[in-house]
């Protein structure tokens, strides 16, 4: 409630899993929502007609009497004179740094929208729905650095800057470009929380000092800027120790330390990322929690929402199952941390939102605070819009005034109660990255996106959950075995949780032995038993048609799902489903309102439940169904999201009711007010069924997200589901490669010779009839990644005996690599096989590196008219072929020409009927929106005329660059291959393609750009033609070469004018060779291997691994390469090397509006 007292008569009922008011008698509540201003706020018109006179804050309340009396209580504040603002956004997807900043820049922006605040935004990340025009006035693809920040600033000038809703990045920019006196001298002002405020919280020493004055117990830690130091302060603290980098988000550089040795590594890695770091005690086993928290200019305060680690102390909380509300606090310490909560925001001064976590030791009421980050987060637990909220309040806003802009009947001074129970799980990816990463999780982040599932018991809520994380795991089973089971218990990794499955059902281990192994607290493990007991009763019955109504109802209670319940009764999951509807059970849809049912709300925010006994709504509007991408992973992300709330929207403005499901809590797709209903839930078959027949809705959208709703696509049909656009018969064509091959054959459109085997003798035979190289994708993998190429017959043999397996059961794959070929994308949109709309993207790399991983140039740098018009061609011909309705994408490989006057070959390597992860790139590059095209073409309304957005002639590229997040996973081989390694994506536009993929290289997270006169660490493979003119160009810019191996010290001497040294290289002692990159100067690594390395000591990983950990650009790709230092050399005249100076503007800080010419 904060600061509004409790009216008179009113309690506060705590119990274990929600805050409840209780009322004793009558009493009326004046506080439903009224706009402040009535033109912007989205509230319902007042009752009575007082409006607030110059500078006065009036409550947001329907009746007048208490407006006129608010707006003599309500302290006066001031409120900031702004009329164009900057956000600076959170750039590329990286591990540490997700989709949630983008949607609560999102949010932030619609607030600013609402108050006529014109909004200009910087952020590289073209893929995200924030970088569209119908939220910011004005957008600039630039690099988060504070050079490129003041360069817009200079250029915009506004009068003030947000710098709380772009994660990390925009946080050490604002600090920044605070001590350049930037902000200052241009008069920009800093709206919400202050930089003194973010200094103290980012600063530990400043942040320690700030909570003892206060008196609240901080983790007791010394923070040094040194090795020694480091050793000297766990010398005084005792080990164990946890060393934490400063200024890093996500834990970045963080980890325990046993003794000294462990430290001395652990902090030589850490310091050359960060300049200080922090040794503190270890407070491992430990129960970790979290409060969100609110706080006006006039210090009205309020909790939103407060979370438990269902991991101890000891795992990064992005790398925890976390579950909202808390479960296991008594009322006592429950407030005892609330109350600590307020104390610090209030004396810290954050205005706006922050979270601030704690560590409670569970056997005493000792508890201290680890940190406080001022920044947006989570606001999808409560439904309360956070960062909404926090951006309204830095314009001067007080909570009593605003509405709740969710219920709209409350004010947002309102702490939200929940009635159900969330759990998020994160998502690791860590298996694409084979044996060399560290599958253990610890204090730094390894989490590439999280889950969050709503239910009304804990059980239901984590069985959800799992399903959502993975669609191949059906619920909690013990999808690992390890042989180590106490280690893997006590030392978490990404698969803990199974393991714990695990030593349930197969080890009968008690809740005790797995408490005194894991520290999780009982109530999970008793929790969690319920449901290992629900498993053994459903599998003691042994047929479907022995499961009772009661059986069935706690099965569902418990978040079984039908396919779960079918394999633990030998059945099928129609079969469960149809004996399920015959027994009258089926879920209930719930409103998430915020306010635990006790207020009339009018939310459109949905979940399903068996834990209930009626609808919160009524199904009377036959929508048109999304399906959301889910879960955020290596190779589907943001970009998927920005189509699905693109066809959302579209879909809106055709004057149709939409229906979104989507269970990813980072994504504006999942904001309240992106469609007209929104399902928090499951993308799987059971639950899209479900929502379908629940709704009658009138059909449902599968070419929006990614590839999850595509493996439901046919299953749907077959079950009378109205699936719109391309027909799923045609998808499952396109995705079967027999099916697939033979329609190409069919139209004339040529593919790389493949076949599909089923032993190793077989392998051989094909790869010595069309020659090597070739490209091996085998269906069950042991180990490792799935794809790789390979260029002799001994690989070959490994690559199918001991990395994966090759029988009849698992036929693998096996294609012709084309090796120094040029890779292509098709982006396209058709209506009823006539193609509308395509784009032509080029990959600077050869084929070979995944399409999510290349560096794309649109548009092309190096086709002729002659290949676009072929390029063309094969898309309308595919068009034709597969009826298609709406979007889809083709990977082409164009061979060399044999001769003169003879064509290049095009062969299509792959085709995807749904939208592909550079539908943003093109959509914004082009000016032509490619999901409103296509939306209009599924459901065949307003279809636009055909366009040939490729012919039209501009005077700009753009570039879009990779980002990747191997500093995170230590161990990785940052080596660019087949298959995906990449987070996310950057891109920039520029006047060639050199100043775009310079604006865009510089935009990745964390990139440094070398300074004049360094040096740098050439390797790799001396045939690649690229390695001479790359070794030349830096040569001639005044760059110092080094290597490590004498081949590639003989080739670098045999260039005429060039002069190499070969250094010494330390490959097993880190800190050995950081005092060599130092003595050397060395600040930009360039290794052209031609494959990974064999083990840890192979000097080209070393050299690869070690640029990614010291903080240094590493260039792997020979194009590449090639291409920087081409940029190079034309920045470094311009004065690119050179840090921010007053009116010298580069030429690539430009809005994206001034590239393209229009408002795209």
């Amino acid at each position: 409630m904060g600061p509004l007292r409790l009216q008179q008569g009113w309690n506060i009922l705590k119990t274990g899993r929600l805050t409840r008011l209780t009322r004793q008698y009558h009493a009326t509540r004046p506080r439903a929502a009224v706009p402040t201003r009535p033109v912007q706020a989205v509230a319902r018109a007042a009752v009575g007609s007082y409006s607030p006179q110059d500078g006065e804050h009036v409550l947001n309340s329907p009746s007048e009497l208490a407006r006129k009396i608010s707006a003599k209580v309500l302290p006066k504040i001031p409120r900031p004179d702004v009329r164009k603002v900057l956000i600076v956004g959170s750039g590329g997807l990286s591990i540490g740094q997700a989709g949630e900043f983008d949607y609560s820049g999102s949010q932030a922006l619609k607030a600013l929208r609402e108050e006529g605040v014109d909004a200009i935004l910087i952020n590289p990340n073209i893929a995200t729905w924030q970088t569209s025009h119908q939220l910011a006035s004005e957008v600039y693809f630039l690099p988060i650095t504070p050079d490129y920040v003041a360069y817009v600033l200079e250029k915009e000038r506004p009068d003030g800057i947000l710098l709380t809703f772009g994660g990390q990045s925009a946080l050490n920019v604002g600090i920044e470009l605070d001590r350049m006196g930037v902000l200052e001298r241009l008069g920009v002002q800093v709206l919400g929380t202050p930089i003194r405020t973010l200094e103290v919280s980012e600063d530990r020493d400043l942040f320690v000092q700030a909570l003892k004055e206060i008196d609240i117990p901080v983790a007791q830690s010394t923070a040094v800027s040194s090795v020694n130091d480091a050793l000297a302060a766990a010398e005084r603290i005792g080990y164990p120790v946890i060393l934490r980098s400063a200024f890093t988000l996500g834990g970045l550089g963080s980890g325990f330390a046993n003794n000294s040795d462990e430290l001395r590594d652990l902090s030589a890695k850490s310091l050359s990322l960060s300049p200080q770091v922090l040794i503190e005690r270890s407070m491992k086993g430990w129960k970790e929690l979290e409060y969100e928290v609110v706080r006006d200019a006039a210090d009205n305060t309020i909790i939103c929402c407060n979370m438990e680690n269902f991991d101890p102390l000891g795992t990064h909380t992005g790398d925890s199952i976390v579950v909202a509300p808390s479960q296991t606090l008594p009322d006592d310490e429950y407030h005892m941390l609330r109350s600590a909560a307020l104390k610090v925001i209030r004396h810290l001064g954050v205005i706006g939102e922050c979270n601030i976590q704690y560590a409670l030791n569970p056997t005493s009421r000792e508890y201290c605070v680890i940190e406080v980050n001022a920044r947006a987060l989570a606001s999808k637990a409560t439904g309360y819009p956070l960062a909404y909220t926090a951006a309204k309040i830095a314009l001067g806003h007080t909570l009593p005034e605003l509405p709740n802009a969710v219920t709209k009947t409350t004010t947002a001074c309102f702490e939200p109660s929940l009635d159900y129970i969330v759990t998020k799980i994160p998502k690791w990816d860590l298996a694409k990255f084979s044996s060399q990463v560290n599958r253990e999780v610890g204090s730094a982040m390894k989490s590439v996106g999280e889950v969050m599932a709503i239910g009304r018991t804990f059980e239901e809520s984590l069985q959800k959950a799992i399903r959502q994380v993975d669609p191949r795991w059906k619920g909690f089973e013990a999808y690992v075995q390890p042989e180590d089971l106490d280690g893997a218990l006590s030392k978490p990794t990404d698969m803990r949780l199974f393991a714990i499955a695990y030593a349930m059902f197969n080890k009968k281990y008690t809740v005790d032995q797995l408490h005194d192994l894991t520290k999780i607290d009982k109530w999970f493990l008793y929790k969690i038993d319920n449901i290992v007991q629900t498993v053994y009763a459903l599998k003691e019955v042994g047929s479907i048609d022995k499961i009772d109504h009661e059986l069935m109802q706690r099965a569902k209670r418990m978040g079984f799902s039908d396919s779960h319940i079918a394999d633990l009764v030998t059945s099928k999951e129609d079969t469960v489903r149809a004996h399920r509807k015959s027994l009258g059970i089926t879920p209930f849809v719930k409103r998430i309102d915020t306010l635990a049912a006790e207020y009339p709300a009018h939310t459109n925010y949905l979940y399903t439940t068996y834990n209930a006994s009626e609808h919160d709504v009524e199904f009377n509007e036959h929508g048109t169904m999304v399906l959301g991408s889910g879960v955020y992973r290596i190779g589907s992300s943001v970009e998927f999201d920005w189509c699905a709330v693109t066809c959302a929207r579209k879909l809106r403005e055709m004057g149709k009711r939409t229906i979104m499901i989507n269970y990813n809590p980072e994504t504006v797709s999942t904001d309240f007010d992106e469609a007209d209903r929104l399902y928090f839930e499951e993308l799987g078959y059971e639950r899209v069924m479900d929502i379908y027949e629940l709704e009658q809705a009138n059909g449902v959208i599968v070419s929006v997200g990614g590839q999850l709703p595509q493996n439901i696509a046919l299953r749907l049909k077959q079950n009378q589901v109205n699936v719109l656009g391309t027909d799923p018969e045609k998808i499952d064509s396109a995705e079967d490669r027999h099916k697939f091959s033979s329609i190409l054959d069919s139209i004339g459109v040529d593919q790389p010779e493949w076949t599909e085997v089923s032993s190793v003798n077989a392998a051989k035979e094909f790869a010595n009839k069309v020659g090597y190289p070739v490209l091996i994708r085998p269906s069950y993998v042991l180990s490792g990644a799935a794809m790789n190429v390979v260029y002799e017959e001994s690989t070959l043999e490994y690559n199918l005996s001991a990395a994966a397996s090759v029988s009849p059961l698992h036929p693998v794959v096996i294609s012709k690599f084309i090796d120094n070929a040029q890779e292509i994308d098709v982006d396209a949109v058709a209506h009823k096989g006539q193609l509308l709309l395509h784009a032509i993207s080029e990959h600077v790399e050869n084929a070979g590196v995944h399409s999510g991983d290349a560096t794309l140039v649109l548009p092309p740098f190096s086709l002729t008219e002659h290949d676009m018009s072929r390029l063309k061609e094969i898309a309308e011909k595919v068009a034709v072929a597969f009826e298609i309705s709406g979007p889809y994408n083709m990977q082409v490989i164009k061979k060399p020409a044999a001769g003169p006057g003879e064509d290049a070959e095009l062969k299509v390597i792959e085709c995807n009927l749904r939208a592909s992860r550079s539908f943003p790139f093109v959509s914004k590059v082009l000016g032509h929106n490619f999901i409103d095209a296509a939306t209009a073409a599924i459901v065949g309304q307003d279809v636009p005329q055909p366009v040939d957005a490729m012919t039209e002639k501009r005077d700009y590229t753009a570039v879009k660059v990779a980002q990747f997040s191997w500093t995170r996973l230590g161990g990785a081989d940052p080596f660019l291959g087949v298959e995906m390694a990449s987070t996310g994506e950057v891109a920039s536009f520029g006047k060639d393609i050199h100043e775009a993929y310079w604006a865009s290289l510089l935009s990745t997270t964390g990139f440094k750009v070398p300074r004049p006169n360094t040096g740098v660490l050439i390797g790799g493979d001396v045939t690649a033609p690229e390695m001479k003119t790359v070794a030349k160009g830096l040569f001639d810019l005044g760059f110092k070469l080094y290597c490590s191996s004498p081949v590639v010290e003989d080739f670098l001497n045999n260039i005429n004018y060039i002069s190499a040294k070969r250094i010494f290289f330390p490959t097993k002692d880190k800190r050995m060779l950081r005092e060599v990159f130092d003595e050397y100067d060395i600040e930009c690594v360039i290794n052209l291997a031609k494959s990974r390395g064999n083990d840890a000591t192979d000097e080209d990983y070393v050299a690869r691994r070690n640029a990614v950990d010291f903080g240094l650009p590493l260039l792997n790709n020979a194009r590449c390469a090639q291409l920087f230092v081409e940029a190079l050399a034309k920045k470094i005249p311009e004065g690119g090397l050179r840090k921010y100076t007053e009116d010298r503007m580069p030429s690539e800080v430009r809005s994206w509006r001034e590239f393209v010419g229009k408002r795209a």
